[in-house]
């Protein structure tokens, strides 16, 4: 078993923080002065503070419930896989767990010919999407830290799931960077507190380029500029912006996809025209932060063990992948499906649609309310990076970082869980299929 953090530290230790897609790993964890909670000993992460605000000093005493009634986590278990076996056409979402649930969950939606669809699935698959029509050009935290000398962030600063990305970007640090130049292209009034913030550091300018028109025409007019196409009557800061483009050493162009609009991949499509044309004759990449919670790891996950991303699923007819059709949202509305399995391991926030349909729950312990109905199992598991170990994928994509447990959890781990009502589904085909 790996030891925990605070058991191996005395109290104060470093620790990778799972509640965001940045995975920063330079922050120190320790019991409150109370001693009921946790807290970061340092650093100013908002998303980590209220992560760890939702955990207890101590494991957690949560158990099982089944149709909202106190449960064994055996019988639990046996309901979960009796209701997943008898269902048709299952859902699983919120899909928020780590690399080795993602692997378990997959075994068990091949069993079950499940639909997978993450918590902010719509907001993942406009990335996803337009890497499949398009292709793109991507960069890594490492590579923007050291090489970039021109940030262009799109429609507003990083802020929610990626609140840290410009800390992380090194901005400040001559010895990587001498001279770097952040560009807001969006709303002044949206930024500019942060702006001012960030031109206090050595070395780096800022800037704000207004929209022309929204985000899609802004991006299609840039691109249009970069290209040297003829355009009327440009406006001059983004003229400048496409010279300053031109001009760049190495410049990055990013984007929080769940903050794009509703036909966010055709600016993701529009951003990788603007990189191409500048790959031509200097360097460039773009980065798209998102995927938290959990749904940019099993996407990878899904994507190693099938060739498909999420919005897929086994079925009769083999491995289908339905990015509009498979839309979670949408198959609930049209009672497209029979059963629903969700899986929150981080966020208790992140709780299942309302559905008449048969729920089984998986996940934090203060999920426990809406599985308080009939037709209902929830079983409380661990949270990696709190009381289990795990591993998760960041936002850059080619990067695994492990998370060590803060302390050692008495909640068995969701891929343990899943396992368990993987092979129980098994043995119940199996038995009404035998003569």
């Amino acid at each position: 078993m790996t030891e925990s953090l605070l058991a191996r530290e005395g109290g104060t230790a470093r620790w990778t923080c799972p509640f965001c897609v940045l995975l920063c790993d330079d922050l120190s964890v320790r019991t409150s002065a109370s001693g009921a909670s946790l807290e970061l000993a340092d650093g100013q992460c908002a998303s980590a503070r209220v992560g760890l605000a939702r955990f207890s000093a101590t494991p957690s005493a949560a158990t099982p419930l089944i149709d909202g009634n106190a449960a064994e986590l055996s019988d639990a278990i046996a309901e979960a896989a009796r209701i997943l076996a008898a269902c048709r056409q299952p859902l699983f979402g919120g899909l928020g767990t780590d690399v080795a649930g993602a692997r378990a969950v997959y075994r068990l939606a091949c069993e079950t010919g499940a639909i997978c669809d993450p918590a902010g699935g719509t907001a993942l698959m406009q990335s996803v999407r337009s890497l499949q029509d398009r292709g793109g050009f991507s960069t890594t935290l490492a590579e923007v830290r050291t090489r970039a000398d021109l940030i262009v962030c799109l429609g507003e600063l990083p802020a929610a799931e990626a609140a840290e990305f410009l800390a992380r970007c090194g901005l400040g640090e001559a010895s990587l960077v001498p001279q770097r130049h952040v560009v807001l292209l969006g709303d002044a009034a949206a930024g500019q507190a942060e702006l001012t913030a960030l031109a206090r550091h050595s070395g780096v300018t800022t800037e704000v380029v207004p929209l022309h028109g929204d985000l899609f025409s802004t991006v299609a007019l840039l691109s249009a500029l970069l290209a040297r196409r003829a355009v009327r009557s440009a406006p001059l800061p983004l003229a400048a912006l496409a010279e300053r483009l031109r001009a760049a050493r190495y410049a990055v162009i990013v984007g929080q996809t769940g903050r794009l609009p509703a036909k966010g991949a055709l600016i993701i499509e529009g951003v990788q025209r603007i990189v191409s044309t500048l790959n031509s004759t200097t360097r460039a990449g773009a980065m798209w932060l998102g995927g938290g919670n959990g749904a940019g790891t099993v996407n990878e996950v899904f994507t190693w063990l099938s060739g498909l991303p999420l919005r897929s699923r086994s079925g009769p007819a083999g491995l289908e992948h339905e990015p509009l059709c498979f839309d979670a949202e949408r198959l609930l509305a049209d009672a497209a499906v029979d059963g629903l399995l969700w899986i929150s391991s981080f966020d208790p926030t992140c709780a299942p649609p309302d559905s008449p349909v048969p729920l089984v729950l998986l996940g934090h312990p203060d999920l426990a309310s809406p599985a308080a109905r009939v037709g209902s199992v929830f079983i409380p598991v661990s949270t990696p990076g709190i009381g289990s170990a795990g591993h998760l994928f960041r936002a850059d994509g080619g990067t695994v970082l492990p998370l060590v447990p803060v302390y050692r959890d008495t909640l068995p781990t969701l891929a343990e869980v899943v396992g368990s009502i993987t092979q129980d589904v098994r043995a119940s085909r199996a038995k009404a299929a035998s003569p």
